[in-house]
């Protein structure tokens, strides 16, 4: 399946979400990888059925689901698809079911589980339905009959912590995880090698909300993590956490700044890089004396307009930047070649900065935030990683 082109620009732009989404998200103005439109042969679009098993948190999770909704939508759009979905079900003694099995014995042609949650459901559904095609978004599933999508996460997570490191004002900076599982520790292990490369004094802190599912759907656990994080000095904090993260999200925009006076015993501020930004008028009220803003780092789909807490753009914004993980333009490209009848190419398929597969978000929310020069540093980091000058831990 050919997702994408290799990229030949350093910076280019990224492609605008899918119209659904840009009800919510203005189109990113710019972004440190391409994604150029599949080349498909002549052969006719096939309409087929496609089933979309979510993981936990479902198709509005703002996060890793929606992205996957967001590329189905579209390919329903383009492609005339008819798209089935399902949400994990837990009954009262703790057992989840998933949407695997329903979703094949409905008729569908193609079953893309959302998550690593869906592997076993989709192996032992895809031996029983040898007609149709099965995909898992971030595992290798086994069979001729499936194919694995996987994310090269550390190396997307390598730039936002690049970010992260030249804007913090104190040097701390933290890193919240959802389920505690290796996926997310590649989230963790790029972050952190990024804040290093720029700031080697600078300080992480991590911390996992939990180690089951339900760790990406626990938003007052999240918050009270970040809120932990910004008493010990973080002012920045990269949330891995599915629909967890807008807990992150809203402790962020509640704080709005860390005030001098606050600061942990020996930390005092570094910089001050957005003293000339113009504040909301909550911002200035209560972030009145020393002080200097707080961020968030958004996951998966663009989360930058979520820091937008007075919905105005011109005013400081609290998402520094996003971690894009294309999982919409993989699910859109994966229909895209089933209706087209492309060979069925069983496997791992890999997505990374080389061709598109994650990458950072600048959109007018946050473009005030990333300046020129920060963002020609961005674009040699990333040639550096794609040509393996900067090897990326996963760990």
């Amino acid at each position: 399946m050919a997702l994408v082109h290799r990229w030949t620009a350093v910076t280019a732009v990224l492609l605008a979400f899918s119209a659904a989404c840009a009800a919510q998200v203005a189109p990113a103005q710019a972004a440190s990888t391409k994604i150029v439109p599949v080349q498909t042969s002549a052969a006719k679009a096939v309409p087929i059925k496609v089933g979309i098993a979510f993981d936990t948190g479902g198709k509005n999770d703002r996060s890793f689901n929606q992205a996957a909704w967001e590329g189905a939508q579209r390919a329903a759009k383009d492609f005339g698809v008819k798209v089935s979905l399902f949400s994990p079900v837990e009954t009262a003694k703790g057992v989840t079911t998933r949407g695997a099995e329903p979703l094949a014995q409905g008729g569908a042609n193609l079953v893309i589980g959302v998550g690593f949650a869906n592997k076993e459901s989709i192996e032992d559904t895809a031996r029983n339905h040898t007609d149709t095609k099965f995909a898992v978004i971030d595992d290798l599933p086994t069979g001729d009959n499936t194919v694995g999508l996987r994310f090269r996460e550390q190396e997307g997570s390598f730039l936002v912590g690049y970010i992260a490191g030249k804007s913090s004002s104190t040097g701390r900076l933290g890193f919240i995880g959802g389920q505690d599982v290796p996926v997310i520790h590649k989230f963790e292990a790029g972050f952190k090698a990024g804040v290093k490369f720029v700031c080697p004094s600078c300080q992480v802190f991590s911390s996992y909300i939990g180690t089951t599912p339900a760790a990406w759907n626990d938003t007052a656990t999240a918050g009270k993590l970040a809120a932990s994080m910004q008493k010990r000095g973080a002012d920045v904090i990269f949330a891995a956490a599915g629909g967890s993260g807008a807990g992150v999200v809203a402790q962020v925009n509640a704080a709005q700044c860390l005030k001098a006076v606050a600061l942990p015993p020996g930390l005092a501020f570094k910089s001050d890089l957005f003293a000339a930004l113009p504040k909301s008028e909550t911002y200035q009220k209560r972030c009145a004396g020393d002080s200097r803003p707080t961020f968030f780092i958004g996951v998966d789909s663009n989360q930058n307009y979520l820091g937008d807490d007075d919905k105005n753009p011109a005013t400081l914004n609290h998402g520094l930047t996003s971690m894009v993980k294309r999982v919409d333009n993989v699910v859109y490209s994966l229909i895209q070649d089933v209706t087209h009848q492309q060979p069925w190419r069983t496997g791992d398929q890999s997505y990374g900065l080389e061709n598109g597969g994650v990458g950072y978000a600048i959109d007018n929310y946050n473009r005030a935030l990333i300046s020129p020069q920060l963002e020609t540093l961005l674009g040699k980091v990333q040639h550096l990683i794609v040509y393996r000058s900067i090897k990326v831990p996963v760990k």
